[in-house]
């Protein structure tokens, strides 16, 4: 059984592309096609274990991306994967800068104010094309700039925390 923490969530498996076995990916990384470059990916289906699985094949399709993966030779083979989530082992990625992080290694963390008022925890980022944005889960939804010096002070991985100067009102 793979551990949670030993992983990544890169994207899932979300359509079907021909007849030979290629699927569509849906993939959070940035670029889009750089979930191309690991291989293998983890697998897991309807909460199933993770199980490897080799990428033979795989390209910019329109705006999506397309895969054909080992042993998905056909169309049907194809449509038992639909769902799919797709991630990685931690160990795979590339090693980051000072002050460079991941996202997924922000999710989770507590997240409170200068002043030490707990705004609650960090469910998931996105980006506007500016910069990332925060999503943090409390007492009420929150949308916080992820600008690193001026909304976001202080990052503890260890802890589990992140500091904002930020109004707990806003």
């Amino acid at each position: 059984m793979i551990a949670r923490d030993e992983i990544v969530l890169l994207g899932h498996i979300a359509g079907l592309h021909g007849v030979q076995g290629w699927v569509k990916v849906f993939s959070d990384t940035d670029p889009r096609d750089n979930i191309l470059s690991y291989t293998p990916w983890l697998i897991r289906q309807a909460g199933k274990e993770w199980r490897p699985i080799t990428v033979t094949a795989g390209r910019k399709q329109g705006k999506g991306i397309v895969a054909h993966l080992q042993g998905c030779d056909d169309r049907e083979a194809a449509r038992l994967l639909m769902g799919s989530e797709i991630a990685i082992y931690r160990q795979q990625m590339a090693a980051l800068a000072k002050d460079e992080y991941y996202w997924a290694d922000l999710q989770g963390l507590r997240v409170e104010t200068m002043t030490g008022q707990k705004l609650g925890i960090v469910d998931h980022l996105f980006n506007t094309g500016a910069n990332d944005v925060l999503v943090v889960s409390g007492e009420r939804e929150r949308l916080i700039p992820f600008i690193q010096g001026q909304t976001v002070i202080n990052i503890d991985l260890q802890a589990g925390t992140l500091q904002v100067d930020w109004d707990p009102e806003f």
